[in-house]
């Protein structure tokens, strides 16, 4: 079983994570300063949007250097329905790596990593990874973990065993047996929030972080919003834009969501560019000098790794100690090195070991991309990406429709098409609804916002990119031709000569710029 739009779960920040998978790779990184400042001035004053909200807008930070790193960090009080502002509130986690060069910071650069589920907390404090000097040195990288994600009031649906059974299921089921169990997982996910969340599960909605957004911005004494968000961060970034276009400063999107189109049509979409990804890897392997393993051609090469997918669902392969790999973590562990083109060697390797009868490696990659470590889960990135999805969007289709179903996907991804085609039943079983109204992102009247697309990206297809531009009245397109999920900080010098001189000088990028 998949979530919908499952491959949002990691936007540029995923980069990192796979460090871990080199035994060669020094992942100490550098001796925790101890000269971070633990004060900052007063912020200015800013004007709430309504009455009630003054006490969460007068806020001050009250910043400490965190306890496992040299970052500073602070919570953020905002309540839990914007609807009653005097009711129930709820905690958000925030943490800043200040302005290497404090005699020419800019201010405070907000930045999300995508998910929706993945801790903004974790993207800042790998800040020295994922962006680069220009930025680094006159800007504050400010993190959050938004509202039900991370430390900030986290969403609980499902035990961790539970967690690891459902994450192991087959994402396509094929047998009564397996459609019975998928269904299970359907209704035990949605009926899981809603007991273990409480009044939480219906409000963690994407338009309600946004409002927390504008909270962050002035507790942080900020008049405008300069933000930086990746992959589901750009419907963050779009949906504050839309609902704050006055305070909008200088917004970067890269790897944007459509927000224009259907949860159908997303996943349709997805599908595709993720087979569109595997066969750019696959075909990449055929050329390599000393052959490919996989085959020799890209259609042999794509029939190998359908039939290997097939082969552990019949049966398991070892893993590490006593757990297996099933088919629903061959999934996940063959998907993530998609997002980047500097990991299809790992993924080669993971694929080596499990054509060999050895599944460790996909099940460490599985384990990666949802964020379990040896001990259990280092985050709720697996629960928060169904709760944010499924309140902020509950579309989805009982199973009977399913097969109706797939052959559109299957024509637009005869690898993958049929797992996002069940992903379609995902939100079958949620239990609560939001009390947000949908909106038309338009962001009238907003400075301009850059919005990035790149040409081979699996998890948010470059015309998606395209779309978000032209939904959005000050949308200004800047296009990479390449591989992988985001275009900023990938090596191409253009994108990020692009971002950096509108983020730092304001210069904004020529709209339709090819990079």
């Amino acid at each position: 079983m998949v979530l919908v739009v499952i491959a949002l779960l990691l936007g540029v920040g995923g980069v990192a994570v796979l460090v871990a998978l080199d035994p060669g790779g020094d992942t100490s990184g550098p001796a925790p300063r101890t000269d971070v400042p633990t004060t900052v001035p007063e912020p200015a004053a800013t004007e709430p949007p309504a009455p009630g909200l003054a006490p969460f807008y007068s806020q001050t930070l009250a910043w400490s250097v965190c306890p496992d790193d040299d970052a500073l960090c602070a919570t953020l009080t905002v309540p839990l329905d914007y609807r009653h502002p005097g009711g129930e509130t709820i905690d958000l986690a925030v943490l800043k790596v200040p302005a290497e060069d404090p005699g020419r910071r800019i201010g405070s650069l907000v930045v999300n990593p995508g998910g929706p589920g993945a801790p903004g907390t974790d993207y800042a404090a790998s800040a020295a990874a994922v962006f680069r000097d220009p930025l680094l040195e006159v800007y504050d990288i400010v993190g959050f973990d938004p509202r039900g994600t991370g430390d900030s009031a986290p969403v609980d649906c499902l035990t961790d065993d539970q967690l690891d059974d459902y994450i192991a299921t087959d994402p396509d089921p094929d047998t009564p047996a397996e459609v019975a169990a998928y269904e299970g997982w359907v209704e035990a996910f949605g009926e899981g929030c809603a007991e273990r969340s409480g009044r939480l599960a219906a409000h963690v909605t994407t338009i309600e972080a946004a409002r927390d957004m504008d909270v962050l911005r002035a507790a942080l004494g900020e008049s405008a919003m300069t933000y930086f968000g990746a992959s589901y961060g750009t419907k963050l970034g779009a949906t504050y834009a839309d609902l704050f276009p006055d305070k909008v400063g200088r917004l970067v999107l890269d790897g944007a969501v459509d927000l224009s189109i259907s949860s159908r049509e997303l996943s349709l979409e997805q599908a595709a560019g993720f087979e569109t990804a595997l066969r750019a890897y696959v075909s990449n392997c055929v050329e390599q000098t000393d052959g490919c393993f996989l085959g020799d051609t890209v259609d042999e090469g794509l029939q190998r790794i359908r039939q290997f997918i097939d082969d552990v669902d019949a049966h398991p392969l070892p893993g590490s100690g006593d757990r297996e790999l099933d088919v629903g973590n061959a999934f996940y562990g063959i998907v993530l090195p998609l997002y980047s083109r500097d990991y299809w060697t790992i993924l080669s390797q993971a694929l080596r070991l499990g054509l060999e009868g050895d599944g460790s490696a996909l099940l460490r990659l599985s384990d990666l991309y949802n964020s379990r470590g040896s001990s259990g889960y280092q985050d709720n990135a697996s629960e928060a990406i169904y709760a944010i999805n499924c309140l902020d969007d509950p579309y989805a289709i009982p199973a009977d429709q399913v097969p109706a179903n797939l052959p559109d996907f299957e024509a637009a991804s005869p690898t993958f098409g049929s797992v996002f085609a069940w992903g379609l039943t995902t939100c079958g079983g949620i239990q609560v609804r939001s009390t947000e109204k949908p909106r038309t992102v338009r962001a009238a009247g907003a400075a301009p916002i850059v919005v990035i697309g790149t040409t081979r990206d699996p998890a948010t297809p470059y015309d998606w990119a395209v779309h978000l531009a032209d939904q959005l009245e000050s949308g200004v397109l800047v296009s990479r031709d390449g591989d992988g999920h985001t275009g900023y900080n990938s090596g191409n010098d253009c994108v990020d000569g692009a971002v950096e001189d509108y983020l730092v000088d304001g210069t904004v990028p020529e709209d339709g710029l090819s990079c």
